[in-house]
C-alpha cells in the first residue's frame, strides 16, 4: 500500500515539475517607445493582474523573431505603418485571432480578413504649412508637384516607411507612371535634400527653409507639448490635403499575436482590453492619434486641427504596393 502511495505521489511531483505554471504576463516586442505605451499596460495590469512586459526596438524586428524561431519570447508585436504590421505577417511571425471584442471594436477596414493583425489608432499624413508664407497649403497632393512649389518643400526620406506609404496610394490613384511622375515633381520642388523626421521638417519651416512640409497628424501633439518646440508648431497650420478623386491617407498603428505566444491566453486579454473603448481613448489621447473603437473621440487637441475625409484604398492594397513604390523612389532618386 505504502509502495503504491509513493510512486503516485513521485509521478504526481514529477507532473508538476515537467509542466509548472506559466506565469501570468505578456511580453511585447514594440516600435513604438515604451513611455508612449507604458500608461495603458499599468492600466491593464491594475484591471487583470497580468503583468506586462514591453521592449523597445528601434528596428530589425523581423530579423529578431527569425533568430529566435520558436524560443521567442514575444507574446504581442507592436508596431506603427502598415507595411511593417503586413512585412511581419509575411514573415511568418503572426497567428490569426478570433475574438468577438475584437471584431466588434475595430472596424473591419483596420484589421486583417484572416485575423492576423489588428489597427489600434490612426493617423494622417497631412501638410504643414507655413501660417506667415503658404497659410492655405495645399488642397490635394497631387498640387505638391506643381511647379509654383519650386525650391519650397521639405520631407523625409524617401525610402522612410511613412513616405513609401504615401507613395503606394499615389500608385493606387495615380497608377505607376502617374506616380512616378508625380514624384518626380515632388523632387524637383524639395527646398533640401530629403532628411530627419517630421518634426525636423518643421523646424525647417520655422526656420525659413521651406514654406511646407509632409508629416504625420501626431508630430503636431508632440511639438504642441514640447516647451522647444512649441515655437516650431506655432509657425505652421495643418492643412489635410486629398488625392484627387479620395481622401487624406491615413496609415495605422496596430498589434499582433506572435506565432510562438508563449503566454497566447493573456495576450489575447491584453489585445481585448487595447480594443476597449477606454483603452483606445487613453491611447490616441497619450499618443496624439485617432481612436478607432465606435463611440471613441480624439483629444481635444487633436480634434482642434480640423477634420477630414480618410481616403477609401485599403491599407492592405496599400501594404502590397509597397515594392512597386519603393522601386518608383529608387528610379526618380528621391533622396539623391
Amino acid at each position: 500500500m505504502f509502495t503504491k502511495f509513493r510512486t503516485t505521489l513521485l509521478a504526481t511531483v514529477a507532473l508538476t515539475v515537467a509542466a509548472p505554471v506559466m506565469a501570468q504576463e505578456v511580453n511585447v516586442y514594440s516600435y513604438r517607445q515604451p513611455e508612449l505605451i507604458q500608461p495603458l499596460m499599468d492600466k491593464f495590469t491594475e484591471a487583470s493582474g497580468i503583468k506586462v512586459n514591453v521592449a523597445f526596438l528601434k528596428k530589425g524586428m523581423i530579423e529578431k523573431l527569425d533568430a529566435e524561431g520558436d524560443r521567442s519570447p514575444a507574446d504581442l508585436i507592436f508596431t506603427v505603418d502598415i507595411a511593417r504590421l503586413n512585412g511581419v505577417v509575411e514573415a511568418g511571425h503572426t497567428q490569426a485571432v478570433t475574438s468577438d471584442i475584437l471584431s466588434a471594436n475595430i472596424p473591419a477596414d483596420l484589421r486583417d480578413p484572416a485575423g492576423e493583425w489588428f489597427g489600434l489608432t490612426t493617423r494622417a499624413r497631412v501638410v504643414f504649412a507655413s501660417k506667415d508664407r503658404a497659410p492655405e497649403g495645399v488642397a490635394t497632393y497631387n498640387e505638391l508637384a506643381d511647379p509654383k512649389w519650386k525650391g519650397r518643400i521639405c520631407t523625409r526620406s524617401g525610402t522612410n516607411a511613412y513616405t513609401v506609404a504615401l507613395v503606394s496610394a499615389a500608385i493606387s490613384h495615380m497608377g505607376q507612371e502617374g506616380a512616378k511622375t508625380w514624384l518626380q515633381g515632388v523632387k524637383a520642388n524639395l527646398a533640401r535634400k530629403p532628411q530627419g523626421n517630421d518634426r525636423a521638417q518643421v523646424k525647417a519651416v520655422w526656420a525659413g527653409e521651406c514654406d511646407i512640409a509632409i508629416g504625420n497628424t501626431y508630430y503636431m501633439g508632440k511639438m504642441v507639448n514640447n516647451p522647444d518646440q512649441l515655437a516650431w508648431a506655432d509657425s505652421v497650420n495643418v492643412v489635410f490635403p486629398i488625392f484627387e478623386g479620395g481622401g487624406t491617407h491615413v496609415n495605422v498603428s496596430g498589434m499582433a499575436l506572435t506565432k510562438h505566444a508563449p503566454h497566447k491566453a493573456d495576450a489575447i486579454k491584453l489585445m481585448e482590453f487595447l480594443a476597449s473603448p477606454e483603452a483606445q481613448t487613453i491611447y490616441a489621447e497619450q499618443n496624439y492619434e485617432y481612436p478607432i473603437a465606435p463611440g471613441t473621440k480624439a483629444s481635444e487637441l487633436v480634434q482642434s486641427w480640423g477634420t477630414f475625409t480618410p481616403d477609401a484604398v485599403n491599407l492592405m492594397d496599400i501594404a502590397k504596393l509597397r515594392p512597386a513604390a519603393l522601386k518608383i523612389v529608387e528610379e526618380v532618386d528621391f533622396d539623391g
